[in-house]
């Protein structure tokens, strides 16, 4: 619980991390060069769709 005030507040902050850090941690060594590219950049559009903050190139 280090910097959260409560235990509610550390529950809704991994509420909400847990969905977005699965999404991004993909299983690398699974994966070839051109399919883990891909799948980072499916995952970053869904970002930025979801947030609406625009990538940077």
């Amino acid at each position: 619980m280090r910097r959260f005030k409560s235990a509610r507040q550390a529950q809704q902050f991994l509420a909400t991390h847990t969905p977005i850090h699965n999404h991004f941690q993909l299983r690398r060594h699974s994966l070839s060069a051109s399919e883990y590219r891909a799948a980072r950049y499916r995952a970053f559009l869904t970002w930025r769709d979801a947030t609406g903050v625009p990538l940077v190139a």
